[in-house]
């Protein structure tokens, strides 16, 4: 079997600025009975984010920091509300207490196709983000989950990222990709809290 490179490297942590990158990829950590926390790499392997979920929590609390010890929070991801079909959550600096935007899930429609909104920090919708086809989405929900998920965001029109999943029943890994944001139309944090949502809710429903 071929060696997982982020397994080797789960203790290289980057100390650049872990929102410039065009490409992360987003592991799962499986074996947590409480709670719930994600590993962000950029495409060198090395630790740029680790996001950690509150357990016991009836709205959803994610904390995005620069290391495993929790040293420093640089993104905040908040529902405004207990977690329903279209819940909306706020995406703030820590550091300023100021929003950056917020995202949220379409209810209904995200039953049958995965379907979210983008707000700017004003609340001004601004773009969309949604799952790849109508069709494999049915297939996922009614025959198997075996079929890897995969989104596109937009804003104003534009492609601005790519999410997918790679297909592994021991390890839930994801491809995040800005690189179709020439324009940097998107503030990067908020891309990366909505993959982890995206996540957070995956790892919930498999």
């Amino acid at each position: 079997m071929e060696k997982d490179p982020y397994e080797t490297k789960m203790t290289v942590t980057s100390t650049a600025d872990p929102f410039q990158y065009k490409n992360y990829t987003i592991r799962k950590q499986m074996l947590k009975v409480f709670g719930g926390s994600f590993r962000i790499y950029e495409p060198g392997g090395s630790l740029v984010l680790f996001a950690s979920m509150k357990a016991f929590k009836l709205k959803e609390d994610i904390r995005l920091y620069t290391r495993e010890d929790k040293a420093e929070e640089v993104l905040t991801i908040k529902a405004r509300s207990i977690i329903d079909f279209s819940a909306t959550y706020d995406v703030m600096d820590p550091a300023t207490g100021q929003p950056i935007g917020a995202l949220q899930r379409k209810g209904v429609k995200s039953m049958i196709q995965d379907e979210w909104q983008i707000f700017d920090a004003l609340g001004v919708p601004i773009g969309a983000v949604k799952e790849d086809s109508l069709i494999l989405a049915l297939i996922r929900r009614f025959a198997t989950n075996l079929v890897p998920q995969q989104f596109h965001g937009t804003v104003q029109g534009d492609q601005v990222f790519t999410f997918h999943q790679n297909f592994n029943p021991f390890t839930l890994r994801y491809e995040l990709d800005f690189s179709s944001d020439v324009m940097d139309k998107l503030d990067r944090r908020l891309g990366i809290a909505m993959a982890v949502l995206l996540c957070a809710i995956e790892s919930r429903q498999n």
